[in-house]
């Protein structure tokens, strides 16, 4: 596991970060200097204020700054937790909305938004979801209650 350490430029040498995304993550640290910029082992944002930057995968960019962007938009939108599967399903999706808006609103980044890519990781979510909602008894989808406890409706004594 890799340890976090601050965003700086200096830190960003020791990393597999494109070097084309060096500019653009101090950029990102110096216009959004409220939040935490941390380098780790994966995309990850921890309320209310730290944004991890995966530091151990060449990923190239555009991808690279999508993710980023994602993990801000997440900051940007507070969002903190969810109860529910669906829910996180929701600020993930508002997360990848947020990011393509702080594109927009920053043309000098030259990044376009890549709709398919975003849809790609929200099927991940879905894929996940379709998964963790199967009953292991009868193969139905399950509902899940407010407390986050999965029902099977033909399995359970109603």
């Amino acid at each position: 596991m890799v340890s976090p350490k601050t965003l700086s430029k200096d830190n960003l040498k020791e990393t597999n970060i494109p070097e084309n995304a060096h500019a653009f993550l101090l950029e990102l640290k110096d216009t959004y200097g409220d939040f935490s910029w941390r380098l780790g082992s994966r995309f990850k944002y921890k309320p209310e204020k730290t944004i991890f930057i995966d530091q151990t995968e060449p990923i190239p960019m555009p991808y690279f700054a999508l993710l980023t962007l994602h993990e801000l938009g997440h900051a940007l939108s507070r969002h903190k937790d969810y109860k529910t599967d669906v829910e996180r399903l929701r600020i993930e999706s508002e997360a990848w909305q947020r990011a393509k808006h702080e594109i927009g609103a920053h043309p000098k980044w030259g990044i376009e938004y890549d709709e398919d890519f975003a849809e790609g990781e929200l099927d991940s979510y879905r894929d996940w979801l379709h998964q963790k909602s199967k009953c292991k008894k009868c193969g139905l989808t399950r509902y899940q209650t407010a407390d986050g406890i999965y029902h099977c409706p033909n399995c359970e004594d109603n």
